[in-house]
């Protein structure tokens, strides 16, 4: 009996914790996601025409930073999904820098 109640007790913490580890994971996707769209509006303001101010370079450079330092993160732990989101952010947002620039 006490051999059971040890394993459920393991078991039970196990499962917790990969709970935590799943939560923790979405909050740093989700906030990967909110990072990269922080200029998408301006943008997108700009290639429609509705505007022709840009957002800060200040905020764009330190947003960038940020974001590099999570992605030198996922390189050093090799999370393949967070290194993957942000190089497709950086990407879409050189796509769209280009397009405002040289289109």
């Amino acid at each position: 009996m006490q051999n059971l109640t040890s394993k459920i007790a393991t078991f039970k913490e196990r499962f917790q914790q990969k709970i935590l580890d799943t939560i923790a994971r979405t909050f740093e996707l989700m906030a990967i996601i909110v990072l990269h769209s922080v200029t998408l509006p301006s943008l997108l303001a700009v290639m429609q025409g509705v505007t022709d101010k840009m957002p800060p370079v200040d905020l764009i450079l330190l947003l960038w930073l940020g974001l590099t330092f999570l992605f030198a993160k996922a390189a050093i732990q090799r999370d393949l999904l967070v290194m993957i989101t942000v190089g497709a952010g950086f990407v879409l947002q050189a796509v769209m820098m280009a397009l405002i620039f040289f289109g």
